[in-house]
């Protein structure tokens, strides 16, 4: 039987959650993929700072000890922040390790160079968690461009802005109060700037961009707005025609092969698919040349959504390892 090594980098929300499921679902992986994973470093930044027991693993602040470790065969990257990501997980892919990344700020700026390395060096990277959470956009768009064309793409791709904004519309709370449950319940972060603010959805919207259309707009010229300007009165006002606050991605493409969107709030009415689409829920609806509209919905904050679309990634990788290197 063999052993597939594996490293976590990062052990917030999104690393204990890769943790958990990995070692809660061992029998079930192993039964499914014929491997038994072993999960053996983990890289934080703070050594000493209180977490959960894992017994066995190699909690370190180095990532040498990843690299000198001829045995990892995968790393799961749940870091924040463009670097030391981008950095890492360069030097992982040219070693020929396999990746898999939830870190939308890096791949969004990062990820064609990410892919085109791991083309070259033979191995495989997965970022379905990168966007949506547990929704399976990636897939789904990856198995859909086989065959047909996307068109357009829109959707609520932040669930900490949809759960605010729904606790505005069903409590009748001002924002702030709403912002402090979504703290309080782990789905907003301590600096919830880039969910508020939309540069979160933006980022997401910049990968699918990529995959969908093979290329993304100018950064500059996508009006990005948040959902920090929308007062408890503005969603009341709406609440009473029968009409709904979404924060809304959106992207397409014209014919000349040029994409445009726009992030920012929208008011919808109850013709909309997204209208019923509450809580930190995600939704997508992808717009094909043949196909038509399709709507994917599922969770999109919280320590699994994420963690399990990594695990995700991991279970399609191993798939095919008939394709990559995978140390025995």
């Amino acid at each position: 039987m063999s052993t597939i090594k594996v490293a976590i980098l990062g052990f917030g929300t999104v690393g204990e959650g890769i943790y958990r499921i990995l070692k809660e679902k061992k029998n079930e992986i192993k039964s499914q993929t014929g491997f038994t994973i072993e999960i053996s470093s983990i890289v934080v930044r703070d050594v000493t700072k209180k977490r959960i027991e894992t017994p066995g693993v190699k909690i370190t602040d180095s990532i040498h000890d990843v690299f000198e470790n001829p045995d990892i065969g995968l790393i799961f990257e749940a870091i924040i922040g463009e670097d030391p990501a981008f950095t890492y997980l360069s030097k992982a892919i040219s070693k020929g390790i396999n990746v898999i990344t939830a870190n939308k700020a890096m791949f969004a700026k990062h990820g064609p160079a990410l892919i085109k390395l791991a083309k070259s060096h033979h191995v495989k990277i997965g970022f379905e968690a990168t966007t949506a959470g547990g929704v399976p956009i990636i897939r789904t768009l990856e198995n859909l461009l086989k065959a047909d064309q996307v068109r357009r793409i829109q959707g609520i791709l932040n669930g900490t802005s949809n759960f605010i904004l729904t606790k505005m519309r069903q409590d009748n709370v001002p924002f702030e109060v709403a912002l402090e449950e979504a703290q309080s319940k782990g789905y907003a972060e301590a600096d919830p700037s880039d969910d508020i603010g939309g540069k979160d959805a933006f980022r997401k919207l910049m990968i699918l961009s990529d995959l969908a259309f093979g290329r993304q707009p100018k950064w500059d010229d996508i009006a990005v707005n948040g959902i920090d300007k929308i007062h408890a009165s503005d969603v009341l006002t709406a609440t009473e025609k029968g009409l709904r606050y979404r924060h809304i991605a959106d992207i397409s493409i014209d014919e000349d092969g040029t994409p445009s969107g726009s992030v920012g709030p929208v008011v919808i009415g109850s013709d909309h698919p997204l209208y019923g689409v509450d809580g930190v829920d995600n939704a997508i609806i992808v717009d094909t040349e043949y196909l038509g509209a399709l709507t994917l919905i599922g969770p999109g904050a919280g320590m699994y959504p994420t963690a399990s679309a990594m695990v995700s990634d991991f279970l399609h990788i191993v798939g095919k390892r008939e394709k990559i290197l995978i140390p025995s």
